[in-house]
This record gives C-alpha cells, structure tokens and sequence, in this order.
C-alpha cells in the first residue's frame, strides 16, 4: 500500500513550498482533496470538503497540469474534523494514514463518494454506496495484525513519509493490532506461509467470505473457479456449498499459495501460475465452462485478458472483491461489454484510518443494472 515518489522529467521550475489560501473541494481517490489555485488543480492532504486551508505544495513543477500539498493550517474546519489519535499523523509526518484527522462515520462516507465517483466516471453507473463497519477494530485503530516497520541504524524504527523513501521515526503504530492474525475462519484452519498474503483486519476473511457467498448463492453440483485464490479462503467455502456433486478449480500466482490451497481445500483442482495464462490453456478442457466465479485481485484489478476469459465461460455470477475502486470500475466496463451487469455492490471498511475500501461486487448476464437506489 506504499507509495513511494516517481521521478520524472521536471517541466519548469519548481514550486515546492509555495503556499496559498484555497477552498477544499471534493474527495479525490488516493487519499487526498481538489482545491484550485493559479490555474492549477492541487490534490491536497490532510484538509476535509468546504474547509479553508493554507496549502504548502509538496510536489510539481510550473508547467504540471497539477500540484500536491498538505493543508498545514486550517482556517475554516469542517464540522467533520477531529484531532487524530496519532501524534505521527499529519503534514510532513508518517505517511500511513490519510484520514486519521476525520470522523469514522465521516471517513466511510468520503470512501463511499470515491467509490461511487469512479463507477459514475469510468462504468457511467449511477450506484448508491454505503461503506459498512467491520467488526475487529477498536474505533478505527488496532486492527493491523500484521505490520512492517523500517528497522533504523542503531536500533528503533520507523515509518515512511507520504510519498518518499523518508523514514520518520515512531514508538508505535496506533493501528497495529495487539495480536497476530487468525487462521481461522467459520471453525476452520488454514495454512499461510510466513510472510503470506492473509486479510490485516481481524474481521475481514469472515466478512467477505460472508458477503461473497451471499451474492453468488452456490448450489450443489455447481462449479466454480476462484481467481487469485491465495491460500484458498473462497475456495474452502465454494467446496463446503457445491458439495460433492460440484468441483472447484483455484488459481494463485504464487506458487507456495498455490501449494497451501490444496492443503487447504480437499478435492480443490490447485493451478499456479500468472491468471490469464491458466484460463487460456492451463485448465482441462471441462473447465470450459463453469457456473461461478470468485475474482479476487492484487490493486491492478484483474484487467481485460482475465476478464474476457472468465466471460468465455458463461459463468451465471461473478463475485469481483475488490481493493482499489479505479480498478474495479474499469472492470465492470469491460465485463459490461460482454453483457454482464452490476447486480449488487457491498462496501467494507477494512482500512479505517486509511483511504482504502474493499468492495464486493455481483455481476450476472441480463436484466437491469445496479443503480442509484438499489440496495446492495
């Protein structure tokens, strides 16, 4: 989830440091706000809708479509504004949270907009989205049971700034959890290799394995294929619905994930190996067809290639779990293409304090779209 600076051709002089009185606009993916001065967009951290800040940009040049800066002083506050609990929040500071300064309820709808914004942008989808709580924080902290610090010389550790290999020094991170993760999910155990990929918020693998199941409604004797299955978290519960008159096929790119999935979930049909590449040629052929899908993938989204392969096979619903609600939107255009609607759309709050949002989304062939209204 790490940013780190891109370098680039400078395009005039540089305007870092530069400071102006701006109104903050609307929320922006990534974290940050629109605001406006000399002509210019400025995405601004740290600052709320309506509020009146002063900006210090932290990155562009004079000839940038767009500037970034922090809100280092706040002018008019938003009645949404809060003092963060982390005294490494802030401008200039860590650069793990975004939102540590907003309301938790205020913080869900600001992901909602997102969310609803890319779907209208990128899928031209009118869709109503609430951002749900997840059970397994404490108020929006302690929920990371897993976390990586920068290990100082001379011993402590730190933290990166926003956007810059920059280490900042810290005694703790306020949303590290008090124990590790749990490799149990609805009575059953699962294998991750150290340093694995495993959900970080303690109610997440039970919530969407909830929230998936519920859209797809598995039946027995179905098939069903889960993509970047990991370890096998959606597979395991496909297998326990469809029964033994049903098959399940798993497809992972890391090959030790991919190892553990077939420990994980008896009978599963396990493929390592890059997506796309398994669904055009690495499967038998009565994995021609199936009638479900689990479509979990990395931020990138799982792209065109994935997704006219999974359209190929005609499933009757996909189950798309998504952490990055650009790539998500992208994806339901695609899949929009080959006459596959958006059914239904949950939102989860599994990084409070954070930008990110993870989203489930049901997509099935025929009938109407998802739209403004529709529950989810």
């Amino acid at each position: 989830m790490r940013r780190h600076t891109r370098t680039r051709k400078p395009r005039g002089a540089s305007v870092v440091g530069r400071r102006f009185e701006v109104e903050v606009g609307p929320v922006a993916h990534g974290g940050h706000f629109v605001a406006r001065a000399d002509d210019r967009v400025i995405f601004v951290r740290h600052a709320l809708p309506g509020e009146k800040v002063l900006v210090e940009l932290t990155e562009g040049t004079e000839g940038d479509k767009f500037w970034r800066g922090d809100a280092i002083e706040i002018l008019t506050a938003s009645p949404d504004r809060v003092a963060a609990p982390c005294r490494y929040a802030g401008p200039g500071l860590c650069g793990g949270c975004d939102f540590q300064h907003v309301a938790l309820d205020a913080q869900r709808d600001l992901k909602a907009a997102v969310v609803a914004e890319q779907l209208r942008r990128v899928a031209k989808l009118d869709v109503d989205v609430t951002v749900e709580a997840v059970p397994g924080d404490v108020d929006g902290l302690r929920w990371r049971t897993r976390q990586r610090y920068v290990e100082l010389r001379g011993g402590g550790r730190g933290m990166r700034k926003h956007r810059s290999h920059d280490v900042l020094p810290v005694d703790e991170c306020l949303l590290e959890a008090p124990t590790g993760p749990s490799y149990e999910v609805r009575g059953r155990g699962f294998e991750v290799a150290d340093g694995g990929f495993w959900q970080v918020h303690p109610g997440a693998p039970e919530t969407l394995v909830e929230a998936v199941l519920e859209a797809l409604e598995p039946q027995p004797g179905e098939s069903a294929i889960d993509l970047y299955a990991g370890v096998g978290l959606f597979s395991r519960f496909l297998a326990d619905a469809v029964g033994p008159g049903g098959r399940v096929a798993a497809v992972e790119g890391d090959p030790e994930a991919s190892r553990l999935s077939e420990r994980n979930v008896p009978g599963v049909l396990a493929r390592a190996g890059d997506v796309a590449a398994v669904l055009a040629g690495g499967l038998p052929p009565e994995w021609d067809t199936a009638d479900l899908v689990v479509l979990d993938p990395p931020r990138v989204g799982a792209k065109r290639a994935v997704v006219e392969e999974i359209v190929r096979r005609r499933p009757r619903a996909i189950a798309y779990v998504a952490c990055d609600p650009a790539a998500l939107a992208r994806d339901v255009a695609i899949f929009g293409e080959h006459g596959y609607r958006l059914r239904t759309l949950r939102a989860f709050d599994l990084f409070p304090m954070t930008h990110h949002v993870e989203c489930v989304a049901l997509l099935e062939t025929g009938g109407a779209e998802l739209r403004r209204g529709d529950s989810g």
